[in-house]
């Protein structure tokens, strides 16, 4: 199984790969926004997005609409994780498709369990 992690803070892709590892994912890839998302997108297949919301300048948001509309990715599974915890920002990413939301700060445990709600048992 393939991740991409995006996120324009190199702490925090630092932390999720980790946790990733940590989990047993091996093969994780990272994009620093959602414009170099969309080139990774296109270059590899994935199996699962993790993204921050608020980036340049493409946001999360917009990455997460533009892979609803793409027809080959469509399907692709996608995290939301942010320190907007308010329900209508919330409610904006499920309308937009995503698989799951994680709000800041998480633990590995949170991560985890977002990833079984997706993927089942691993």
């Amino acid at each position: 199984m393939k991740i991409l992690v995006v996120d324009d803070s190199a702490t925090m892709r630092r932390i999720i790969c980790n946790i990733l590892v940590m989990l047993g994912f091996s093969s994780v890839s990272v994009a620093v926004n959602g414009k170099s998302a969309m080139e990774e997108l296109y270059l590899h297949e994935y199996s699962l997005v993790i993204s921050d919301w608020r980036m340049e300048p493409i946001s999360g948001l917009d990455l997460l609409r533009w892979i609803r509309r793409d027809k080959k990715l469509n399907q692709l599974p996608f995290i939301m994780i942010s320190a907007e915890s308010d329900r209508n920002s919330i409610i904006e990413t499920v309308k937009s498709g995503v698989s799951d939301y994680i709000v800041k700060p998480f633990s590995k445990a949170t991560l985890k369990n977002k990833l079984q709600n997706i993927f089942g048992d691993f």
